[in-house]
């Protein structure tokens, strides 16, 4: 038996400051790639002095940076498509 059924519409202007709030969001993604650019950049460096120099440890430092610093970029830019589809596989449930 139901007795009240919930409803849930998002809507980016129902609150005051919404506009804001996505400003920011821009913001911090941005930030973020740009974190990104400069550790795949920097692990780079260090996974080619690091082979060069065969210091194996500072190559798989190297290494490790560029391939967190890829996922981090693909996380970033993903992010607004994997939420939305958990949201709406949520909606699905009945």
């Amino acid at each position: 038996m139901r007795f009240a059924d919930v409803h849930l519409t998002p809507s980016p202007t129902a609150l005051p400051g919404s506009a804001v709030l996505q400003q920011f969001a821009n913001g911090l993604a941005a930030w973020a790639l740009v974190g990104a650019l400069v550790a795949f950049v920097v692990g780079a460096a260090m996974w080619a002095l690091g082979s060069h120099a065969q210091n194996m440890h500072q190559s798989s430092t190297g290494r490790r940076a560029v391939f967190t610093s890829v996922a981090a970029a693909i996380l970033i830019g993903a992010a607004p498509t994997i939420v939305n589809f958990f949201f709406h596989a949520g909606g699905a449930v009945r």
